[in-house]
């Protein structure tokens, strides 16, 4: 039924929880999985005239979220390994996550976005916003959105 199966992550213990059970999900279908994580755009010191000498680069920052990207991404993309799926990760910069993964969806031909929530509701969900919500909103493609009621040990 899916053929490639795009699976979101930020890197939080509800991510984990909800990336492996997308590669469960993408095993039961035969689909290829791609992991992603979204980082924030490096962003300037706005508030101070003079950018401090322990401020970093924009190409330190990128190295520094890309190390840190694909240590969120390792253990996902090696339960995929195991799995025996045909799997692959991506590091992608952008200010709005949710657009960057409906981008990346479409860019990739996925088929699914595979993605959890943390199950709140009413003014946790308002005040919190939410980057399932907005790719809910966003796309065209199929979302499968993973409901933790109860938040993952650690």
């Amino acid at each position: 039924m899916y053929r490639k199966i795009l699976i979101a992550t930020d890197g939080s213990a509800v991510s984990k929880h909800t990336a492996c059970a997308g590669v469960k999900f993408a095993q039961q279908m035969g689909a290829e999985v791609l992991v992603l994580f979204v980082a924030p755009e490096y962003q300037y010191p706005v508030y101070v005239e003079i950018i401090p000498p322990t401020y970093p680069s924009e190409e330190e920052y990128l190295v520094q979220m890309q190390r840190v990207g694909g240590e969120h991404l390792r253990p996902i993309l090696e339960s995929a390994e195991k799995s025996g799926l045909q799997h692959s990760g991506l590091v992608a910069f952008a200010d709005s996550a949710a657009q960057r993964i409906v981008d990346v969806a479409d860019e990739q031909d996925c088929d699914l976005i595979f993605m959890g929530s943390h199950g709140r509701s009413g003014w946790g969900q308002i005040l919190l916003g939410s980057v399932t919500n907005k790719v809910l909103s966003h796309t065209q493609k199929p979302v499968l959105v993973h409901r933790l009621i109860k938040e993952p040990a650690a």
